[in-house]
């Protein structure tokens, strides 16, 4: 039997991966908008069979517990953060993270060492901005994993994530709002997503887009910041919320290991589908279109240079350490003639594909170990 296939007009909504007209047209309608309402079409599933089926599971469920940590008193939030002098020492290893010679016939051209220090500490209010966004996405999707998913002991450790994504906002939330001055709203492609993840009604979709998409980009992300920040305090958050994350991921691939094996090629490409659309709505918000607009400058204008970027281009696939091994791991890749690893070979991603995937390696993310090495993990 054949399967349909989509157009990526269909999928992403627009024909080209780059069409900058297309990604910028996507802004955020309300920016004062404080209370979000997704319709949840999922039903509540009750288990009366309490029998331990899924040892791998429970084990996490026990490391879950013990791993538990306390942010109001684990971290020093008495520590002067000094933002300016933080970000500046940072890029001094790092740079901005951008070329600045591709930029010299934009308005950027004319950027001195202010504006692009300023452009450094807007990019942190943004990115942990979106971190906090992204927590609260994974605190509901978590709380419906819980009501939906119809075995015990995914729901016993779900309900600890529940906890751990509480924990993971307000952290995020205290920094930003303590040591940031405050951040930003949540960056449209990423509100999309969330809302696609919460609106689908199959359980699975929901581990899917957030144990495995949302937060394996996530445990990249953190990794990175944890390995490029000498700020203390941050660096610590980052730690903590690390040896959770790693349980979150490796939830989403040993129970989505079970389920995948048993389906169709029509339902797997379902699932394909669904990968590429959040890679690409996570893939698009690095455009930083608020940083832009904040600083006074077009994105429209600086947005080619900045797809082109090799600086940015590295960052940008580095985030998908994580998703690529852990698809591959779930045999999503090359179900239906290898069609996600060609759309990954598209976003110049696949090279990932063999590094180690979280269904084992949470372990080594524990409080009181030494972090896996960046490039490592």
């Amino acid at each position: 039997m054949s399967i349909d296939e989509k157009s990526n007009s269909e999928l992403i909504g627009r024909d080209e991966l780059n069409d900058i007209e297309a990604i910028l047209a996507i802004t955020n309608t309300d920016v004062d908008e404080v209370e979000h309402i997704v319709k949840n079409n999922a039903d509540s599933i009750f288990t009366w069979d309490y029998t331990l089926a899924r040892p791998a599971l429970r084990k996490l469920y026990e490391k879950a517990k013990t791993g538990q940590w306390n942010g109001a008193t684990d971290l020093e939030w008495d520590t002067d953060v000094d933002v300016e002098k933080s970000v500046f020492e940072d890029s001094q290893i790092l740079g901005s993270g951008m070329e600045q010679a591709l930029y010299a016939d934009t308005s950027l051209g004319k950027w001195g060492d202010k504006e692009w220090l300023e452009f450094g500490i807007e990019g942190r209010k943004w990115q942990l901005s979106q971190f906090l966004h992204g927590e609260q996405g994974a605190l509901i999707c978590t709380a419906k994993i819980t009501e939906t998913v119809p075995w015990y002991d995914a729901k016993l450790y779900a309900s600890t994530q529940v906890v751990d994504e509480a924990r993971h906002v307000e952290v995020f939330a205290r920094y930003l709002e303590e040591k940031m001055g405050g951040g930003y709203q949540v960056n449209t492609h990423l509100r999309l997503l969330l809302d696609d993840i919460i609106n689908d009604s199959r359980w699975d979709m929901t581990y899917l887009g957030m144990q495995i998409m949302v937060e394996g980009l996530a445990l990249a992300a953190f990794g990175f910041l944890h390995a490029t920040t000498n700020e203390p305090l941050l660096k610590k958050l980052l730690r903590y919320v690390m040896s959770d994350e790693a349980r979150h991921v490796a939830f989403g691939v040993l129970s989505l290991q079970e389920v995948y094996k048993e389906m169709s090629d029509k339902e797997m490409k379902d699932r394909q589908e669904f990968a590429y659309e959040a890679s690409v709505r996570m893939r698009d918000r690095f455009l930083q279109q608020e940083v832009w607009d904040r600083m006074g400058v077009n994105t429209k204008e600086i947005a080619p240079a900045m797809l082109q970027d090799p600086s940015r281009q590295l960052f940008q696939q580095m985030l998908f350490s994580k998703i690529v091994p852990n698809c591959k791991k779930l045999g999503l890749l090359d179900r239906n003639d290898k069609w996600l690893r060609h759309k990954f070979e598209e976003m110049g991603v696949i090279q990932f594909e063999d590094w180690q995937d979280t269904g084992e390696e949470f372990t080594e993310f524990e409080l009181g170990k030494e972090m896996p090495a960046l490039g490592q993990q």
